[in-house]
C-alpha cells in the first residue's frame, strides 16, 4: 500500500513537472527549427539544425548580452541591499525586546498583502522629482528591503538558542556583530532560499522596468525581450526571438536546479516552531 502511494505521488509530481516544463521544451525545440517548420504540427523535431543562425541573430541583432548583464547587476544589487536590511530587522524583531515590536511585525505582515502595483505611482513621482528615472537607481532602490525577507529570516532566527547569543555578548560581541558573525552563518540555507526567490522575481520583473526605463541600454532581460519584439527582425524571425528567450530563461533554471537542496533546506528552516508574535 505504501509503495503504491509512493508511486502515485511520484507520478503526479512527474506529470506536474512535465506540464510546467513543456513551454520551455517547446521554446527550446522551436529555437533550433528552420523557419518553415515553426507552424508544422507534423514535425516535433527539426529536419535540420538551424539553431546556430537563430542564436547568432539573437546575440547580434539586439544587445541581448547587455540585457542579461543589466539583469545580473540589478538582481545582485537588490539582493545585497535586501540582505543588508532584512537580516538586522529580522534579528531585532526575533531577539530584541522593545516597545512596539509586535506592532512593527504586524506591519511587516500587512506589507506582504500589498500588491506591487499599489505604490507604483507614488514611487514613480518620487523618482521623477529626484531625476532618477531611467537609471539603475530607479530599478534597484524601490526593492532595497523586503517584507517577505524580514518575515522569512525572523522565523529562522527564532530557532537560534538565546544562550548562543548571550555567550557571544559576554565575549564582547555587539548586536550588529551578532547578526553577521553568529546569526548569518546559521541562516545560510534560508539566505540561499531567499536569494533564489529574490533573483527569480526581479530577473522576471517586467512591470516596474517598463514604467521607469526607456533606454534600451538599461533594460533588464524581460524588457529587452519587449524591445526585441518591436524590432523589425522579430516580426518574421520567431526563431531568433525564441533563441533569446531560451538564453534569458536558461540561467534561472540551471541556478534553481543547482540550488534546489539549499532552497528546500532554507524553506524547511522557516517552518512553524513558535507563534509569529
Amino acid at each position: 500500500m505504501k509503495r503504491a502511494s509512493a508511486i502515485l505521488a511520484h507520478a503526479v509530481l512527474i506529470a506536474a513537472a512535465a506540464v510546467f516544463l513543456l513551454p520551455f521544451f517547446w521554446m527550446l525545440l522551436t529555437s533550433v527549427k528552420p523557419t518553415a517548420e515553426f507552424f508544422d504540427p507534423r514535425r516535433l523535431l527539426p529536419s535540420h539544425f538551424a539553431g546556430l543562425e537563430h542564436y547568432r541573430r539573437a546575440l547580434t541583432d539586439v544587445p541581448l548580452l547587455r540585457f542579461m548583464v543589466n539583469g545580473v547587476v540589478v538582481c545582485g544589487a537588490i539582493l545585497a541591499l535586501q540582505l543588508a536590511t532584512a537580516l538586522p530587522c529580522a534579528y531585532a524583531l526575533a531577539k530584541l525586546r522593545f516597545r512596539g515590536r509586535q506592532a512593527l511585525f504586524a506591519l511587516v505582515l500587512a506589507a506582504l498583502a500589498v500588491p506591487a502595483q499599489v505604490p507604483a505611482i507614488p514611487l514613480y513621482l518620487a523618482f521623477a522629482h529626484l531625476h532618477l528615472l531611467d537609471s539603475y537607481a530607479a530599478l534597484i532602490l524601490p526593492f532595497a528591503t523586503s517584507a517577505f525577507g524580514i518575515f522569512l529570516f525572523r522565523q529562522t532566527i527564532l530557532a537560534i538558542p538565546d544562550e548562543t547569543l548571550h555567550a557571544a555578548r559576554l565575549d564582547g560581541c555587539g548586536e550588529f556583530a551578532l547578526v553577521w558573525r553568529i546569526v548569518l552563518p546559521q541562516a545560510w540555507p534560508t539566505v540561499g532560499a531567499f536569494a533564489v526567490i529574490s533573483v527569480v522575481a526581479h530577473w522576471n520583473d517586467l512591470y516596474w522596468p517598463m514604467i521607469v526605463i526607456v533606454s534600451p541600454e538599461l533594460a533588464p532581460p524581460p524588457l529587452g525581450v519587449m524591445f526585441f519584439r518591436t524590432a523589425e527582425l522579430a516580426s518574421t524571425e520567431y526563431g531568433a526571438l525564441l533563441a533569446g528567450g531560451v538564453m534569458i530563461t536558461a540561467p534561472l533554471m540551471l541556478a534553481f536546479a543547482c540550488a534546489g537542496r539549499v532552497f528546500l533546506r532554507g524553506v524547511a528552516m522557516t517552518g512553524p516552531g513558535r507563534s509569529p508574535f
